[in-house]
């Protein structure tokens, strides 16, 4: 199956009528039918499927117990009405490239896998790379077991009701042990490759990055008689520090973005007695991302002295930067650019992936396909079918010049 007719398959699953994007959240009906075309895409082809103990999908062509495998894939999960190629893109194109590889009549000299990691979006339990964190030992079982989604449904309930069993998650060394190199290929979440006119690139590390929740609280009042002298208003230290954010990132260099928001009492004519937001801030280095944060956190609390407000800041979330290893990141550059010809651009990324969390564990290395207008998490996230073709070949050259050698 050519990669456009398994694109055109797979399109239309969890797709939004109204929005037109995509609500694959974990462990849901449209999860499910992502799962189901995974598998009916391994079977189709020869491939051992497997689930393991944490809902991960492999496809293996040669035997995984015989080690130093080469791994590639993503995820099939998205963002609340996400757009159609982050993640998606890297798993149709792996099973593109081994039809490549076949075509090819190219000879493996080592097992080659293609993997849909469960939960990488983090948007129903709001954690992202579950899958990969729980089989890295990045995140434990009891950990995992205390998730729930906005409905108040634990992760634990929520998988058992899809047939799998939540006791079994955990760390899985011995199947990392078994990789010797994954290679995930990836829509570009920036217009980098946009700007270089280059169709494919290579990443050289994923910016640290976090999540802080800035907890700001007054006093609730009646929003037609309380004078505006007599306010502890908690939402103008909140739109305060918003300002600060983009003022603190613009000097660094680095990003940030305030893009939830909880209101109590949430009433139209109520003054707030809460605004709780969350921070999402990431830089090209540490100490940048230290200089933005730290920033944000001395302006908010500034702020909410100035209008008699409490505030609590809990950084939810962290990840150091990732540097891709070095040694394999240098071979696809090999093999692509010197055995093919072509100019691939090695840049680096603001966007989590599971290649990063499993980067601690084995050899790991990105491949960005150009996104002509940079955005993402989004309708509007687009690749061009040239670009994307260019992006398949990209892998099947690299998984030939890792696995056929």
């Amino acid at each position: 199956m050519s990669f456009h007719s398994m694109w055109a398959e797979l399109l239309p699953v969890g797709r939004s009528s109204a929005s037109g994007g995509y609500r694959r959240f974990a462990w849901t009906d449209a999860d499910a039918d992502c799962r189901a075309w995974f598998e009916d895409q391994a079977r189709s082809r020869g491939l051992t499927h497997e689930v393991d103990r944490n809902g991960n999908q492999w496809a293996w062509l040669g035997d995984p117990a015989a080690g130093d495998a080469v791994v590639t894939g993503s995820h099939l999960d998205s963002v609340p009405d996400g757009g159609a190629f982050d993640g998606p893109l890297g798993v149709v194109s792996a099973f593109a490239a081994l039809d490549e590889l076949r075509a090819r009549d190219a000879r493996l000299t080592r097992p080659l896998g293609i993997v849909n990691f469960g939960d990488e979006e983090g948007a129903r339990f709001g954690l992202a790379c579950v899958g990969s964190r729980l089989t890295a030992g990045q995140l434990t079982r009891d950990q995992a077991h205390l998730l729930t989604d906005g409905d108040g449904v634990s992760l634990p309930h929520a998988m058992e009701a899809a047939g799998h069993d939540p006791d079994a998650i955990g760390a899985d060394p011995e199947r990392l042990a078994r990789i010797g190199a994954f290679v995930e290929l990836h829509v570009e979440q920036g217009r980098a490759l946009d700007l270089s006119g280059d169709r494919v690139g290579i990443a050289s590390a994923i910016w640290p990055h976090g999540r802080w929740r800035f907890d700001f609280r007054g006093e609730a009042n009646h929003a037609g008689t309380t004078r505006l002298a007599d306010r502890h208003d908690p939402m103008l230290s909140y739109a305060e520090t918003v300002l600060a954010a983009r003022r603190e990132a613009e000097l660094a260099g680095a990003v940030a973005t305030f893009g939830k928001i909880a209101v109590e009492p949430n009433g139209v004519n109520a003054i707030p007695s809460l605004v709780r937001g969350w921070l999402d801030s990431r830089a090209e280095d540490q100490r940048s991302l230290d200089t933005v944060v730290g920033g944000i956190e001395k302006a908010a609390r500034s702020h909410a002295d100035a209008h008699g407000v409490d505030l609590d800041i809990v950084r939810e979330s962290f990840t150091p930067v990732v540097e891709f290893d070095h040694a394999l990141r240098d071979e696809l550059a090999r093999i692509l650019g010197t055995d093919t010809g072509l100019t691939v651009p090695v840049l680096g990324t603001g966007a989590g992936h599971d290649a990063g969390i499993l980067s601690g564990s084995i050899p790991t290395a990105m491949l960005f396909v150009r996104n002509p207008t940079g955005v993402s998490h989004s309708p509007a996230e687009s690749a061009s079918e040239d670009d994307c073709v260019a992006g398949v070949l990209a892998l099947t050259d690299v998984l030939e010049g890792l696995a056929c050698r």
